[in-house]
Protein backbone atom coordinates (compact mmCIF):
# COMPACT_ATOMS: atom_id res chain seq x y z
CA UNK A 1 0.00 0.00 0.00
CA UNK A 2 3.01 2.11 0.26
CA UNK A 3 3.00 3.47 -3.23
CA UNK A 4 -0.53 4.10 -2.94
CA UNK A 5 -0.98 7.83 -3.80
CA UNK A 6 2.62 7.91 -6.41
CA UNK A 7 1.99 4.68 -8.62
CA UNK A 8 -1.33 4.14 -8.44
CA UNK A 9 -2.72 7.52 -9.26
CA UNK A 10 -5.87 9.65 -8.22
CA UNK A 11 -8.55 7.26 -8.93
CA UNK A 12 -6.74 4.97 -7.01
CA UNK A 13 -6.33 6.97 -4.27
CA UNK A 14 -10.02 8.27 -4.08
CA UNK A 15 -11.23 4.33 -4.27
CA UNK A 16 -9.03 3.83 -1.24
CA UNK A 17 -10.56 6.69 0.45
CA UNK A 18 -14.08 5.11 -0.21
CA UNK A 19 -12.94 2.04 1.49
CA UNK A 20 -11.76 4.17 4.75
CA UNK A 21 -15.15 5.78 4.77
CA UNK A 22 -14.25 9.55 4.16
CA UNK A 23 -14.94 9.63 0.28
CA UNK A 24 -18.06 8.97 -1.43
CA UNK A 25 -18.37 5.45 -2.43
CA UNK A 26 -19.41 4.34 -5.94
CA UNK A 27 -22.55 3.10 -5.14
CA UNK A 28 -24.55 2.15 -1.66
CA UNK A 29 -23.32 3.34 1.24
CA UNK A 30 -20.57 2.35 3.46
CA UNK A 31 -19.68 1.92 7.54
CA UNK A 32 -17.30 4.18 8.27
CA UNK A 33 -14.22 2.79 9.76
CA UNK A 34 -11.89 5.43 11.88
CA UNK A 35 -8.69 6.04 10.04
CA UNK A 36 -5.49 4.65 11.46
CA UNK A 37 -2.16 6.24 11.45
CA UNK A 38 -0.78 5.29 8.54
CA UNK A 39 -4.06 4.39 6.52
CA UNK A 40 -3.48 7.86 4.37
CA UNK A 41 0.20 9.64 5.21
CA UNK A 42 2.10 6.75 5.49
CA UNK A 43 1.95 6.41 1.94
CA UNK A 44 3.15 9.26 0.94
CA UNK A 45 7.00 10.64 1.73
CA UNK A 46 7.81 14.00 3.30
CA UNK A 47 6.02 16.28 5.54
CA UNK A 48 2.66 17.94 5.57
CA UNK A 49 1.31 20.94 7.79
CA UNK A 50 -2.12 21.68 8.02
CA UNK A 51 -3.76 25.14 9.88
CA UNK A 52 -7.16 24.54 11.49
CA UNK A 53 -9.44 27.66 12.22
CA UNK A 54 -11.73 27.01 14.58
CA UNK A 55 -12.04 24.51 17.13
CA UNK A 56 -15.46 23.14 16.70
CA UNK A 57 -16.90 20.03 15.37
CA UNK A 58 -15.60 20.57 12.13
CA UNK A 59 -12.10 21.99 12.97
CA UNK A 60 -11.64 19.39 16.24
CA UNK A 61 -12.68 16.47 13.34
CA UNK A 62 -10.38 17.25 10.60
CA UNK A 63 -7.77 18.25 13.14
CA UNK A 64 -8.37 14.42 14.72
CA UNK A 65 -8.41 12.77 11.27
CA UNK A 66 -4.94 14.51 9.93
CA UNK A 67 -3.10 14.08 13.01
CA UNK A 68 -4.66 10.28 12.74
CA UNK A 69 -2.99 10.12 9.33
CA UNK A 70 0.65 11.88 10.35
CA UNK A 71 -0.05 15.87 9.31
CA UNK A 72 1.50 18.51 11.19
CA UNK A 73 -1.80 19.93 12.49
CA UNK A 74 -2.41 23.35 14.53
CA UNK A 75 -6.01 24.37 15.77
CA UNK A 76 -6.54 28.21 15.92
CA UNK A 77 -8.91 29.05 17.76
CA UNK A 78 -10.64 32.29 19.50
CA UNK A 79 -12.65 31.17 22.81
CA UNK A 80 -11.01 29.26 25.36
CA UNK A 81 -12.64 26.43 24.64
CA UNK A 82 -13.54 23.55 22.51
CA UNK A 83 -17.22 22.86 21.02
CA UNK A 84 -17.57 25.85 19.25
CA UNK A 85 -21.12 26.28 19.02
CA UNK A 86 -21.41 23.50 20.84
CA UNK A 87 -21.74 24.88 24.37
CA UNK A 88 -22.89 23.17 27.36
CA UNK A 89 -23.75 25.75 30.37
CA UNK A 90 -22.35 24.64 33.86
CA UNK A 91 -21.44 26.20 37.25
CA UNK A 92 -18.46 28.53 36.67
CA UNK A 93 -19.49 29.35 33.18
CA UNK A 94 -18.92 32.82 31.92
CA UNK A 95 -19.80 34.93 29.25
CA UNK A 96 -19.88 38.85 27.67
CA UNK A 97 -22.58 38.74 24.76
CA UNK A 98 -22.27 41.04 22.21
CA UNK A 99 -24.91 43.50 24.02
CA UNK A 100 -22.26 44.17 26.57
CA UNK A 101 -23.91 41.64 29.57
CA UNK A 102 -21.87 39.31 31.56
CA UNK A 103 -23.79 36.43 32.75
CA UNK A 104 -21.54 33.76 35.15
CA UNK A 105 -23.63 30.48 35.95
CA UNK A 106 -24.04 29.71 39.57
CA UNK A 107 -26.23 25.94 38.99
CA UNK A 108 -25.20 23.40 41.29
CA UNK A 109 -22.60 21.02 40.91
CA UNK A 110 -23.82 18.33 38.09
CA UNK A 111 -26.12 20.13 36.64
CA UNK A 112 -26.09 22.00 33.19
CA UNK A 113 -27.99 22.70 30.41
CA UNK A 114 -27.21 22.75 26.36
CA UNK A 115 -26.88 25.86 24.26
CA UNK A 116 -26.31 24.80 21.34
CA UNK A 117 -26.10 20.94 19.89
CA UNK A 118 -28.50 18.71 22.50
CA UNK A 119 -29.18 15.44 20.89
CA UNK A 120 -27.99 13.00 18.38
CA UNK A 121 -30.12 10.72 16.21
CA UNK A 122 -28.99 7.26 15.73
CA UNK A 123 -28.10 7.92 12.30
CA UNK A 124 -25.71 10.44 12.92
CA UNK A 125 -21.95 9.58 12.84
CA UNK A 126 -21.37 12.17 16.00
CA UNK A 127 -22.66 8.52 17.97
CA UNK A 128 -20.11 6.57 15.96
CA UNK A 129 -17.08 9.41 17.42
CA UNK A 130 -19.11 9.39 20.67
CA UNK A 131 -18.25 5.02 20.96
CA UNK A 132 -14.42 6.04 19.45
CA UNK A 133 -13.78 9.13 21.65
CA UNK A 134 -15.24 6.78 24.98
CA UNK A 135 -17.65 9.75 25.52
CA UNK A 136 -20.27 7.99 27.50
CA UNK A 137 -23.63 8.25 26.33
CA UNK A 138 -27.20 8.84 27.21
CA UNK A 139 -30.82 8.13 26.33
CA UNK A 140 -32.47 11.61 25.17
CA UNK A 141 -36.59 12.03 25.24
CA UNK A 142 -37.17 13.94 22.51
CA UNK A 143 -41.24 13.62 22.93
CA UNK A 144 -43.03 12.68 25.72
CA UNK A 145 -47.13 12.03 25.75
CA UNK A 146 -47.12 14.06 29.61
CA UNK A 147 -45.87 16.94 28.18
CA UNK A 148 -48.05 19.69 26.84
CA UNK A 149 -49.63 21.58 23.65
CA UNK A 150 -50.70 25.14 24.96
CA UNK A 151 -51.84 27.62 21.90
CA UNK A 152 -53.23 31.42 22.06
CA UNK A 153 -55.60 31.02 18.81
CA UNK A 154 -58.48 29.40 18.58
CA UNK A 155 -61.21 27.47 20.82
CA UNK A 156 -59.29 25.83 23.12
CA UNK A 157 -56.94 29.16 23.59
CA UNK A 158 -54.99 29.25 26.18
CA UNK A 159 -55.80 25.53 27.11
CA UNK A 160 -52.68 22.77 28.47
CA UNK A 161 -53.61 19.36 26.56
CA UNK A 162 -51.23 16.69 26.91
CA UNK A 163 -49.33 15.74 24.00
CA UNK A 164 -51.33 12.20 24.70
CA UNK A 165 -54.61 13.77 24.71
CA UNK A 166 -53.85 15.78 21.92
CA UNK A 167 -52.89 12.62 19.92
CA UNK A 168 -55.54 11.07 20.53
CA UNK A 169 -58.59 13.60 19.83
CA UNK A 170 -56.77 14.34 16.47
CA UNK A 171 -56.05 11.35 14.78
CA UNK A 172 -59.25 10.01 16.41
CA UNK A 173 -61.10 12.74 14.53
CA UNK A 174 -59.26 12.15 11.55
CA UNK A 175 -59.73 8.86 11.21
CA UNK A 176 -63.68 9.51 12.16
CA UNK A 177 -63.75 11.79 9.46
CA UNK A 178 -61.82 9.51 6.96
CA UNK A 179 -63.87 7.15 7.47
CA UNK A 180 -66.89 8.45 6.92
CA UNK A 181 -65.98 9.56 3.73
CA UNK A 182 -65.64 5.96 2.97
CA UNK A 183 -68.59 4.84 3.56
CA UNK A 184 -70.29 7.93 1.41
CA UNK A 185 -68.23 6.53 -0.98
CA UNK A 186 -66.18 9.82 -1.72
CA UNK A 187 -63.04 7.69 -1.96
CA UNK A 188 -64.88 4.94 -4.44
CA UNK A 189 -62.68 5.78 -7.67
CA UNK A 190 -59.57 5.46 -5.93
CA UNK A 191 -60.68 2.19 -3.37
CA UNK A 192 -62.14 -0.85 -4.16
CA UNK A 193 -64.23 -2.63 -1.44
CA UNK A 194 -61.47 -4.58 -0.38
CA UNK A 195 -59.40 -1.60 0.21
CA UNK A 196 -61.79 0.28 1.73
CA UNK A 197 -62.19 -2.67 4.15
CA UNK A 198 -58.20 -2.56 4.80
CA UNK A 199 -58.51 1.02 5.73
CA UNK A 200 -61.47 0.88 8.28
CA UNK A 201 -59.88 -1.97 9.57
CA UNK A 202 -56.41 0.58 10.00
CA UNK A 203 -58.96 3.71 10.75
CA UNK A 204 -60.46 1.78 14.12
CA UNK A 205 -57.07 1.00 15.59
CA UNK A 206 -55.29 4.17 14.67
CA UNK A 207 -58.17 6.73 15.89
CA UNK A 208 -59.31 4.08 18.54
CA UNK A 209 -63.28 4.45 16.87
CA UNK A 210 -66.21 2.96 18.57
CA UNK A 211 -67.63 -0.01 16.68
CA UNK A 212 -70.10 2.58 14.65
CA UNK A 213 -67.19 4.13 13.67
CA UNK A 214 -67.28 7.22 15.93
CA UNK A 215 -64.28 8.37 18.01
CA UNK A 216 -65.77 8.87 21.64
CA UNK A 217 -62.24 9.50 23.52
CA UNK A 218 -60.92 6.41 25.38
CA UNK A 219 -57.78 5.95 27.65
CA UNK A 220 -55.33 6.77 25.11
CA UNK A 221 -56.32 10.17 26.29
CA UNK A 222 -55.18 9.83 29.89
CA UNK A 223 -56.90 9.62 33.19
CA UNK A 224 -58.25 12.30 35.92
CA UNK A 225 -58.07 9.65 38.41
CA UNK A 226 -55.57 6.73 37.90
CA UNK A 227 -56.72 3.13 37.70
CA UNK A 228 -56.05 1.57 41.23
CA UNK A 229 -56.61 -2.12 42.83
CA UNK A 230 -60.08 -3.58 42.90
CA UNK A 231 -63.09 -1.60 41.51
CA UNK A 232 -60.81 1.40 41.33
CA UNK A 233 -61.11 1.47 37.57
CA UNK A 234 -60.45 5.40 37.46
CA UNK A 235 -61.77 8.01 35.42
CA UNK A 236 -61.12 8.99 31.73
CA UNK A 237 -60.28 12.46 30.26
CA UNK A 238 -62.99 13.68 28.68
CA UNK A 239 -62.10 14.02 24.60
CA UNK A 240 -62.56 17.49 23.28
CA UNK A 241 -65.16 18.39 20.79
CA UNK A 242 -64.08 17.95 17.20
CA UNK A 243 -64.72 21.49 16.22
CA UNK A 244 -62.48 22.45 19.14
CA UNK A 245 -59.98 19.94 18.02
CA UNK A 246 -60.01 21.01 14.51
CA UNK A 247 -59.86 24.67 14.56
CA UNK A 248 -57.14 24.85 17.35
CA UNK A 249 -54.93 23.10 15.41
CA UNK A 250 -54.01 20.86 18.38
CA UNK A 251 -51.77 18.88 15.93
CA UNK A 252 -49.60 21.47 14.48
CA UNK A 253 -46.49 19.80 16.07
CA UNK A 254 -46.86 16.41 15.32
CA UNK A 255 -45.08 16.30 12.17
CA UNK A 256 -42.00 16.97 14.17
CA UNK A 257 -42.28 13.70 15.61
CA UNK A 258 -41.75 12.23 12.18
CA UNK A 259 -39.00 13.93 11.17
CA UNK A 260 -36.07 11.86 10.21
CA UNK A 261 -33.42 13.35 12.14
CA UNK A 262 -35.86 13.92 15.15
CA UNK A 263 -37.37 10.60 15.45
CA UNK A 264 -37.02 8.52 19.13
CA UNK A 265 -34.53 7.19 20.35
CA UNK A 266 -32.00 9.85 20.38
CA UNK A 267 -29.01 10.35 22.64
CA UNK A 268 -26.98 12.67 24.27
CA UNK A 269 -23.77 12.61 26.30
CA UNK A 270 -23.55 12.34 30.09
CA UNK A 271 -22.80 15.66 31.84
CA UNK A 272 -23.35 17.65 28.41
CA UNK A 273 -22.97 17.66 24.95
CA UNK A 274 -19.10 19.39 24.88
CA UNK A 275 -18.11 16.35 26.61
CA UNK A 276 -17.44 15.52 22.62
CA UNK A 277 -15.38 18.37 22.15
CA UNK A 278 -13.11 18.15 25.00
CA UNK A 279 -12.65 14.20 24.47
CA UNK A 280 -11.45 15.47 20.87
CA UNK A 281 -9.08 18.28 22.43
CA UNK A 282 -7.45 15.37 24.52
CA UNK A 283 -6.96 13.06 21.54
CA UNK A 284 -5.60 15.96 19.20
CA UNK A 285 -3.28 16.75 22.61
CA UNK A 286 -3.11 20.82 23.94
CA UNK A 287 0.31 21.09 22.16
CA UNK A 288 -1.80 21.14 18.89
CA UNK A 289 -4.06 23.60 19.73
CA UNK A 290 -3.82 27.75 20.17
CA UNK A 291 -6.70 28.07 22.38
CA UNK A 292 -8.08 32.26 23.05
CA UNK A 293 -6.56 33.31 19.71
CA UNK A 294 -8.35 35.30 17.43
CA UNK A 295 -7.92 35.03 14.22
CA UNK A 296 -7.15 38.34 11.96
CA UNK A 297 -5.75 37.10 8.63
CA UNK A 298 -5.97 34.63 6.03
CA UNK A 299 -3.88 34.17 2.89
CA UNK A 300 -2.22 32.06 0.27
CA UNK A 301 0.81 32.80 -0.04
CA UNK A 302 2.78 30.72 -2.74
CA UNK A 303 2.71 27.23 -1.35
CA UNK A 304 1.16 27.68 1.42
CA UNK A 305 -1.21 29.41 3.76
CA UNK A 306 -0.35 31.82 6.16
CA UNK A 307 -2.60 33.19 9.03
CA UNK A 308 -2.04 35.84 11.72
CA UNK A 309 -4.16 35.75 15.00
CA UNK A 310 -4.09 37.58 18.81
CA UNK A 311 -3.32 36.04 21.41
CA UNK A 312 -2.81 37.03 24.78
CA UNK A 313 -2.22 41.03 23.61
CA UNK A 314 0.43 39.67 21.36
CA UNK A 315 0.66 39.45 17.31
CA UNK A 316 1.45 36.08 16.40
CA UNK A 317 0.94 34.31 12.80
CA UNK A 318 1.52 30.62 11.19
CA UNK A 319 2.39 29.57 7.60
CA UNK A 320 1.12 25.85 6.47
CA UNK A 321 1.33 24.08 3.82
CA UNK A 322 -2.70 23.96 4.08
CA UNK A 323 -5.94 25.89 6.08
CA UNK A 324 -9.23 24.23 7.06
CA UNK A 325 -11.40 27.07 7.47
CA UNK A 326 -14.48 26.53 9.77
CA UNK A 327 -14.81 30.46 10.84
CA UNK A 328 -18.81 30.89 10.63
CA UNK A 329 -19.43 32.08 6.71
CA UNK A 330 -20.52 35.36 8.13
CA UNK A 331 -17.52 35.91 10.14
CA UNK A 332 -14.72 35.64 7.60
CA UNK A 333 -14.78 38.78 5.19
CA UNK A 334 -13.88 40.57 8.15
CA UNK A 335 -10.68 38.61 8.46
CA UNK A 336 -7.52 40.55 6.32
CA UNK A 337 -7.80 38.05 3.67
CA UNK A 338 -6.79 37.63 -0.53
CA UNK A 339 -10.17 35.66 -1.54
CA UNK A 340 -11.65 36.29 -4.58
CA UNK A 341 -14.27 38.41 -5.01
CA UNK A 342 -16.76 35.40 -6.09
CA UNK A 343 -15.37 33.87 -2.78
CA UNK A 344 -16.22 36.15 -0.71
CA UNK A 345 -19.73 36.88 -2.34
CA UNK A 346 -20.52 33.11 -1.87
CA UNK A 347 -19.81 33.42 2.27
CA UNK A 348 -21.92 36.54 1.75
CA UNK A 349 -24.68 34.13 0.43
CA UNK A 350 -24.88 31.67 3.72
CA UNK A 351 -27.72 33.32 6.03
CA UNK A 352 -27.24 34.05 9.39
CA UNK A 353 -30.05 33.11 11.53
CA UNK A 354 -31.28 33.40 15.26
CA UNK A 355 -31.69 31.05 17.86
CA UNK A 356 -31.12 30.93 21.75
CA UNK A 357 -32.45 29.23 24.76
CA UNK A 358 -33.08 30.61 28.82
CA UNK A 359 -31.61 27.38 31.33
CA UNK A 360 -33.44 27.74 34.40
CA UNK A 361 -33.01 25.83 38.03
CA UNK A 362 -35.41 24.95 40.19
CA UNK A 363 -34.76 23.39 43.49
CA UNK A 364 -38.16 21.43 43.16
CA UNK A 365 -38.21 19.39 40.40
CA UNK A 366 -42.63 20.08 39.64
CA UNK A 367 -42.65 18.80 36.31
CA UNK A 368 -41.86 15.56 38.13
CA UNK A 369 -43.56 15.23 40.94
CA UNK A 370 -47.01 17.48 39.89
CA UNK A 371 -47.32 16.49 36.14
CA UNK A 372 -45.25 13.56 35.60
CA UNK A 373 -43.32 14.58 33.10
CA UNK A 374 -39.89 13.06 32.68
CA UNK A 375 -37.73 14.58 29.85
CA UNK A 376 -39.43 15.85 26.37
CA UNK A 377 -40.82 19.06 26.03
CA UNK A 378 -44.18 21.31 25.89
CA UNK A 379 -44.67 23.33 22.72
CA UNK A 380 -46.73 26.52 22.35
CA UNK A 381 -46.83 29.35 19.55
CA UNK A 382 -45.37 31.73 22.28
CA UNK A 383 -42.51 33.47 21.78
CA UNK A 384 -40.94 30.94 24.23
CA UNK A 385 -41.45 28.04 21.40
CA UNK A 386 -41.28 25.13 23.55
CA UNK A 387 -39.84 24.13 27.35
CA UNK A 388 -37.55 21.31 27.36
CA UNK A 389 -37.04 19.55 30.97
CA UNK A 390 -34.19 17.83 32.05
CA UNK A 391 -33.20 13.96 30.46
CA UNK A 392 -30.80 13.59 33.73
CA UNK A 393 -30.74 13.57 37.75
CA UNK A 394 -34.32 12.05 38.02
CA UNK A 395 -35.87 12.40 41.13
CA UNK A 396 -33.67 14.61 42.22
CA UNK A 397 -34.50 17.74 44.48
CA UNK A 398 -33.29 20.19 41.31
CA UNK A 399 -32.92 19.99 38.04
CA UNK A 400 -32.42 22.91 34.78
CA UNK A 401 -35.18 23.48 32.50
CA UNK A 402 -35.13 25.06 29.25
CA UNK A 403 -36.96 27.70 29.81
CA UNK A 404 -37.27 28.42 26.00
CA UNK A 405 -35.36 26.81 22.56
CA UNK A 406 -36.80 29.60 19.61
CA UNK A 407 -35.70 30.50 17.02
CA UNK A 408 -36.58 32.80 13.79
CA UNK A 409 -38.49 35.79 14.42
CA UNK A 410 -39.53 34.29 18.09
CA UNK A 411 -36.16 34.43 19.34
CA UNK A 412 -35.34 37.92 17.87
CA UNK A 413 -38.21 38.85 20.83
CA UNK A 414 -35.20 37.93 23.56
CA UNK A 415 -31.48 39.25 21.51
CA UNK A 416 -32.07 42.42 22.07
CA UNK A 417 -33.46 42.27 25.96
CA UNK A 418 -31.06 41.38 29.36
CA UNK A 419 -31.20 38.38 30.75
CA UNK A 420 -33.11 39.95 33.48
CA UNK A 421 -35.68 40.67 30.93
CA UNK A 422 -35.35 37.54 29.24
CA UNK A 423 -36.00 35.66 32.23
CA UNK A 424 -39.39 37.54 33.19
CA UNK A 425 -40.62 36.99 29.49
CA UNK A 426 -40.24 33.41 29.55
CA UNK A 427 -41.64 33.10 33.60
CA UNK A 428 -44.81 34.63 32.14
CA UNK A 429 -45.22 32.77 29.25
CA UNK A 430 -44.23 29.59 30.76
CA UNK A 431 -46.60 30.22 33.49
CA UNK A 432 -49.39 30.50 30.99
CA UNK A 433 -48.81 26.76 30.41
CA UNK A 434 -47.51 25.18 33.30
CA UNK A 435 -49.11 27.78 36.06
CA UNK A 436 -47.97 29.59 39.12
CA UNK A 437 -45.56 26.86 39.92
CA UNK A 438 -43.45 27.77 37.10
CA UNK A 439 -42.42 31.37 38.58
CA UNK A 440 -41.45 29.28 42.13
CA UNK A 441 -38.56 28.34 43.40
CA UNK A 442 -35.60 29.22 40.87
CA UNK A 443 -32.51 29.53 42.08
CA UNK A 444 -30.36 30.46 39.02
CA UNK A 445 -30.91 31.04 35.87
CA UNK A 446 -28.55 31.73 32.55
CA UNK A 447 -29.50 32.81 28.49
CA UNK A 448 -27.44 33.27 25.64
CA UNK A 449 -28.78 34.00 21.67
CA UNK A 450 -26.15 33.04 18.92
CA UNK A 451 -26.65 36.28 16.90
CA UNK A 452 -25.56 37.68 20.52
CA UNK A 453 -22.56 35.63 20.98
CA UNK A 454 -18.79 37.02 20.19
CA UNK A 455 -17.23 34.68 17.54
CA UNK A 456 -20.55 32.85 15.93
CA UNK A 457 -23.04 35.76 15.75
CA UNK A 458 -25.42 33.16 14.31
CA UNK A 459 -26.93 29.83 15.24
CA UNK A 460 -25.87 28.40 11.62
CA UNK A 461 -26.24 29.17 8.07
CA UNK A 462 -28.47 28.37 5.68
CA UNK A 463 -28.98 28.67 1.65
CA UNK A 464 -31.88 30.38 0.01
CA UNK A 465 -34.01 28.40 -1.97
CA UNK A 466 -31.83 25.62 -1.52
CA UNK A 467 -32.27 22.07 -1.58
CA UNK A 468 -30.47 19.63 0.33
CA UNK A 469 -31.93 16.54 -0.63
CA UNK A 470 -28.71 15.84 -2.10
CA UNK A 471 -29.80 16.73 -6.07
CA UNK A 472 -29.19 20.24 -5.76
CA UNK A 473 -27.58 23.49 -4.31
CA UNK A 474 -27.23 27.32 -4.75
CA UNK A 475 -24.01 28.14 -6.83
CA UNK A 476 -22.67 29.44 -3.92
CA UNK A 477 -23.00 26.45 -1.75
CA UNK A 478 -21.54 24.81 -4.51
CA UNK A 479 -18.54 27.27 -5.19
CA UNK A 480 -17.29 27.06 -1.16
CA UNK A 481 -16.90 23.39 -2.10
CA UNK A 482 -13.80 24.03 -3.74
CA UNK A 483 -10.42 25.18 -2.62
CA UNK A 484 -9.37 28.63 -2.85
CA UNK A 485 -5.78 27.31 -3.79
CA UNK A 486 -4.78 26.16 -0.10
CA UNK A 487 -7.72 27.43 1.53
CA UNK A 488 -10.46 24.82 2.27
CA UNK A 489 -14.24 25.37 3.84
CA UNK A 490 -15.84 22.82 6.29
CA UNK A 491 -18.80 23.06 8.93
CA UNK A 492 -22.14 22.00 8.69
CA UNK A 493 -23.28 24.88 6.23
CA UNK A 494 -21.48 22.99 3.77
CA UNK A 495 -23.27 19.78 4.35
CA UNK A 496 -26.96 18.08 3.83
CA UNK A 497 -27.69 18.35 7.92
CA UNK A 498 -27.39 22.30 8.71
CA UNK A 499 -27.72 22.89 12.56
CA UNK A 500 -26.43 19.31 13.46
CA UNK A 501 -23.12 18.07 14.48
CA UNK A 502 -23.24 15.46 11.95
CA UNK A 503 -23.26 18.15 9.14
CA UNK A 504 -20.06 19.60 10.48
CA UNK A 505 -17.87 15.83 10.68
CA UNK A 506 -19.15 14.91 7.51
CA UNK A 507 -17.67 18.57 5.93
CA UNK A 508 -14.99 17.75 8.01
CA UNK A 509 -14.35 14.20 6.74
CA UNK A 510 -14.48 15.17 3.12
CA UNK A 511 -11.92 18.29 3.38
CA UNK A 512 -9.72 16.03 5.00
CA UNK A 513 -9.80 13.63 1.71
CA UNK A 514 -9.78 15.97 -0.23
CA UNK A 515 -6.62 17.38 1.12
CA UNK A 516 -5.11 13.81 0.75
CA UNK A 517 -5.69 12.90 -2.60
CA UNK A 518 -3.74 16.39 -3.15
CA UNK A 519 -1.07 15.37 -1.51
CA UNK A 520 -0.95 11.88 -2.31
CA UNK A 521 -1.31 12.97 -6.42
CA UNK A 522 1.53 15.33 -6.61
CA UNK A 523 3.75 13.15 -3.50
Amino acid sequence: MKGLGVTGGAGLAYGAMSTLGLAPAAAGPASFRPLAAGDLIGTVTGEHSVVVLGGGPAGLCAAYEMRKAGYDVTVIEARTRPGGRVWSIRNGTEETDLNGETQKCTFSDGHYYNLGATRIPQNHITLDYCHELGVEIQGFGNQNANAVVNYTDGPLAGQSTTYRAAKADTFGYVSELLQKATDRGALDDVLTPEDKDALAEFLSSFGDLSSDGRYVGSSRRGYDSEPGAGLNFGTEKAPHGMEDVIRSGLGRNFSFDFGYDQAMMMFTPVGGMDRIYYAFRDAIGMENIEFGAEVTAMKNVGDGVTVEYRQGGERKSITADYAVCTIPPNLIGRLDNNLPADVLDALKAARASSSGKLGVEYSRRWWETDERIYGGASNTDRDISQIMFPYDHYGADRGVVVAYYSSGTRQQAFESLTHRQRLAKALAEGAEIHGEKYTQDISSSFSGSWRRTRYSETAWASWKGASYSGTEATPEYEKLLDPVERIYFAGDHLSNAIAWQHGALTSARDVVTSIHQRVAKTA
